[in-house]
């Protein structure tokens, strides 16, 4: 072991045992979820890696990753999940001024709020940059109106990332916003969607003349864009297919229903909180006892299947962290953690189905629930297709592919023409 290796095995286990010994100080699991979240945040171990001054340790997202190893070894509840620490956090901190990071991390941090996310469109699903939402501005203000589709979470949430369109007189890229926007309010109508797998985890939202503040506007107004893409980077890291060693998390703010119940308690209903990113067998345990259930774990190539996926997602766990090492930061690399937790899904979704047999099409339960939770995955935090030229264009280097409407004006593409137009021209914005 070199120098650098034995100070670093050093520093990593001597962070291990600061984790530990302010866990065993400070975790009761009877205490309040709001309690244990302030304490989190007060003392930076909620997200050790943001900023010291806006409630973190100023750590890397390696040394981050060694925090999370420990809060699951100890089996506590984590911090505040969904997408606002994971998507809302990251883009406040490289894009948002710094009214707008005392003004909303805190409350991220805290789980005082919970977020949600406005993307897809009906007609803007992968084509992210083709959005038609519009954002008109009106004084202090932007009246929204349009559509957006498969946003999760969004009952739940008090906030969410809005993408619209500001300006059809440009390209598709140079005329979006980029906004916070309040959910619950008289011009958002949300709709869930129900899924085969009996779950509403989904909604489409319908704006008509909604209203959000300038100053929740996040960059420039017609450079939405790239802050969109910091967003979806960050998506893409967020939505693991399953595996072993995963942290309890919850969605934060007062409508998910957790600040003031039992912390202890809460963690225990963690893996039931329905979530499209998360099949009900998706670790080792529970695919053991499944296998158990059905008389099949002495079975040979059923015990090295399973070993297989162990072994798959363990190197998946550290192709991630080895990313986190060498770059500190979020990056591209997430396009190749994210389709190899898309490849994990399905190998769990088709030996989930091999050990059931024929129970899997009678079993309601978490057999059937796996199984039909898992087309989600190669669609949702961007599809695989997108994925693959992400890695293509930007990880090995090969040339983008053609496209012909970089530079044509909003208003004068085809798609959507007739929508936009009209929505141009009218005095409010309306599509």
């Amino acid at each position: 072991m070199t120098e650098n290796q034995t100070r670093e095995a050093r520093e990593t286990s001597s962070l291990r045992a600061e984790v530990r010994g302010w866990l065993d100080q400070n975790w009761d699991p009877e205490m309040s979820t709001r309690e244990w979240w302030e304490r989190l945040a007060a003392s930076g171990w909620g997200f050790p890696h943001w900023p010291a001054d806006h409630g973190g340790l100023g750590m890397t997202h390696a040394a981050s990753a060694v925090v999370v190893q420990e809060m699951v070894a100890a089996g506590v509840l984590g911090p505040p999940g969904g997408a606002a620490p994971t998507m809302g956090a990251p883009i406040v901190f490289a894009y948002g001024t710094a009214e707008q990071r005392r003004r909303w991390l805190p409350s991220i941090a805290r789980g005082l709020e919970g977020w949600a996310q406005f993307f897809s469109e009906p007609g803007a699903g992968s084509d992210l940059a083709s959005v038609q939402t519009r954002a008109v501005r009106d004084g202090d203000e932007w009246i929204v109106n349009g559509q957006k589709v498969w946003n999760s979470g969004t009952m739940e949430s008090d906030k969410a990332l809005l993408v619209a369109r500001t300006d059809v007189d440009v390209p598709k890229h140079r005329g979006i916003g980029f906004f916070i926007v309040d959910v619950h309010q008289p011009g958002i109508e949300i709709r869930p969607i129900k899924q085969m797998n009996g779950s509403a985890e989904f909604n489409e939202a319908f704006f008509t003349d909604a209203r959000v503040s300038d100053a929740d506007r996040i960059g420039e107004p017609n450079q939405g864009w790239a802050v969109a893409l910091h967003v979806l980077t960050h998506e893409r890291a967020s939505h693991p297919g399953g595996g072993d060693g995963v942290l309890k998390q919850v969605h934060g703010g007062e409508r998910a229903g957790y600040l003031d119940r039992p912390a202890g308690q809460v963690m225990l209903e963690a893996d039931d909180e329905r979530t499209a990113n998360r099949l009900p067998i998706s670790d080792l345990d529970s695919l053991l006892a499944l296998a158990r259930e059905h008389g099949r774990l002495d079975d040979p190539v059923i015990r090295q299947r399973i070993a297989h996926l162990h072994a798959f997602g363990e190197s998946l766990r550290l192709t991630q962290l080895r990313a986190l090492v060498s770059t500190s930061e979020v990056g591209t690399e997430t396009s190749v953690v994210y389709l190899g937790a898309v490849r994990l899904v399905r190998l769990y979704r088709d030996l989930i189905g091999d050990i059931a047999g024929a129970a899997a099409l009678l079993d309601c339960t978490d057999v059937s629930d796996s199984i039909l939770t898992a087309p989600c995955h190669g669609i949702q935090g961007g599809a695989e297709q997108i994925q693959m030229n992400l890695i293509g264009e930007r990880i090995l280097g090969l040339p983008k592919e053609p496209q012909i409407d970089r530079d044509v004006p909003f208003k004068d593409l085809r798609v959507g023409t007739q929508r936009v137009t009209a929505a141009a021209a009218s005095s409010n914005g309306s599509t």
